[in-house]
Order: structure tokens, then sequence, then C-alpha cells
């Protein structure tokens, strides 16, 4: 009888037969996933950077680009405008342009406004502020930022104090201007800017200083500063001129799908 340890019917012995080791499958599988990958990054890039590739920046990379863009474009607008008037105002022999349209151009604030002024001026609490009054509890992040809120209480009083044009950062308002924040970084007008937020009005400055005091938005946002640090400073400006708005004026609405 033959001593040896072969399956019956097989004359094969268990310890020699070779199996295919799950390590092994493994390894197999991950040079063969990172082929795949290696094939698929060359196809992509096509002989470019994709790390510098746009559509892989963040967005908020994008954000800012096209703001920048925005900001060129609105000067180019803004100088071509100027040769516009220029060219009119020496139309037909020197005659000066229709009254009637100088007085609609300056109601919409496409014309540059100079009068006595003051700039309000909102920014953020320090990060690691604390409640400075007792009996107020400590900071949530939301009360150390500035809100579209607290800008839009601001811009509604100095209307409300008779303001003749507003100035928000660097461009004027108008009356389709709507000014928004997301986080703590205020869109407007297709521009991007970050705290601390400047705005500009022209008018009788006690009027105006006088309706930022009573309107009720702004005396809550003063909670704020006092107990958390957020940022609020009123200066008299002077005489000063704001900018004629220098963006497109066409209106952007939703149709109905036919």
């Amino acid at each position: 009888m033959s001593n040896s340890a072969d399956f019956p019917g097989t004359g094969t012995d268990p310890a020699r037969t070779r199996r295919p080791r799950p390590v092994r499958i493994m390894t197999v599988a991950v040079f063969a996933l990172a082929g795949v990958i290696f094939f698929t990054s060359f196809n992509t890039a096509k002989g470019t950077n994709i790390r510098t590739d746009t559509s892989l920046l963040k967005l908020s990379d994008l954000v800012h680009e096209r703001s920048r863009k925005n900001k060129e474009l609105d000067e180019s607008n803004a100088a071509l405008r100027d040769d516009i008037e220029s060219l009119a105002a020496r139309d037909d022999g020197g005659k000066p342009q229709d009254g009637r349209l100088t007085g609609l151009e300056k109601s919409a604030g496409t014309r540059r406004l100079t009068g006595r002024a003051i700039t309000v001026t909102l920014n953020d609490a320090p990060p690691d502020a604390t409640a400075k009054l007792p009996g107020y509890p400590e900071p949530q992040p939301d009360y150390l930022v500035i809100h579209q809120q607290d800008l839009q209480a601001v811009v509604n009083a100095l209307w409300n104090g008779g303001a003749r044009g507003i100035k928000v950062m660097d461009q004027r308002l108008i009356s389709t201007s709507a000014v928004r924040c997301v986080g703590n970084t205020l869109i407007l007008q297709g521009r991007v800017y970050s705290p601390p937020y400047k705005i500009t009005a022209v008018g009788d400055p006690g009027k105006l200083q006088k309706a930022l005091a009573d309107s009720p938005a702004i005396q809550n946002y003063m909670v704020y500063v006092n107990v958390y640090g957020l940022g609020w400073k009123v200066t008299d400006d002077g005489t000063v001129t704001l900018p004629g708005y220098s963006g497109t004026v066409d209106l952007h609405y939703a149709k109905p799908v036919e």
C-alpha cells in the first residue's frame, strides 16, 4: 500500500497543488487600475498641464477671475460712454444735449454726481471676539460677520435720509442694483468684494446720519457692534464726486417655456 497522501483516483498531492493567492490577485488588480488611471490622465491632458486647467480650479478662483474681467469690461464701457458723450456734445455744431435726456441720466445714476457726502464702513468682528457685556451669550461664527441685511439696512436708511446718489465700494447704485452676500463676500453687479465694506452717499450729512440712527435694523446691528465688536464707522467726507454707473442696463428675466 502506498503511504502517499494522494487524493483517491487522482494521484495528486494537495501539498503540491498551487492555488492563486489572494495577495497576488490584488496586486495584479492594483497595477491594472493604475494603468487605466494613467491612460485616462494622458488622454484628458492631451499634452497640457491638467493641474492648472481652468476646469479644475476652485470655484472661488473662478469667481474672482470673472470679477476681475467684469471690472475690466466696466472700465472699457465707461471709457466708450465718455467718448460717445463727448462726440454727442460736439454734434450739430456744438449744440448742447437735450436737457430732458441729461436730467433722466442724472436720475438714472449714469452721470457723475458731486456734493456733500458721508461714508459708512462696516467690517467683520475679530475671529476671537467674545461678549463684551454681561448677559449676552458667547458669539456664534454667524454673529461675527457682515450679512446682506446689514448692508441693505444702511443703503435703505441712506435713501430714506434723502441721498441723491449712493456708491457701494467703487460702484454706483442704480434702480436695478441688488446688494447680495454669499458667505462673507459681497456680490454687486457681477463683481466680488470682501470686507471692510464702504458705502458713500451724497446728500445732506445731518439728515443722512439721522436716518442711520433712526433705522431699527441699524439699531439692532449696533447691539452686535457694542457686544461682539462688529465694525461700524461713519465719516463726513466733505465734497466728493460719485462715478456714474457704467455697467449694462439690460434687464434679464425668466421666460415661460413654449
